[in-house]
């Protein structure tokens, strides 16, 4: 392969690759843990949005259960976050095979 397609193919990955990271930046998921008691929204950087809890989970006597929903709601939508960037990261370079170069989507 020509050095110089290859140069030029890198760099329209580049610039894709930088497109589809500012997409992923303003795209949101959401996760539920509990049937739905505790939800949190996160966007395509990892960046908590918001977090609703259910007024059931306010009793004031087992707040270590609501700080452990809390956390497995986060976790959950940050895994549904690494997905999404897979899924994008992966489509945009996935035309592109350099050997030696490990990027999502085409391994």
């Amino acid at each position: 392969m020509d050095i110089k397609m290859l140069m030029k193919q890198a760099q329209q990955m580049q610039a894709k690759m930088a497109k589809a990271q500012e997409e992923l930046a303003a795209r949101t998921v959401e996760a539920e843990v509990a049937g739905g008691q505790v939800k949190v929204v996160m966007d395509g950087k990892h960046r908590l949005r918001s977090v609703t809890i259910a007024p059931e989970c306010f009793d004031g006597d087992d707040a270590g259960f609501l700080q452990d929903l809390i956390v497995a709601a986060v976790n959950e939508g940050a895994r549904k976050v690494d997905e999404l960037v897979e899924k994008e990261m992966g489509s945009v370079a996935g035309g592109l095979n350099i050997p030696g170069l490990n990027l999502p989507g085409m391994g």
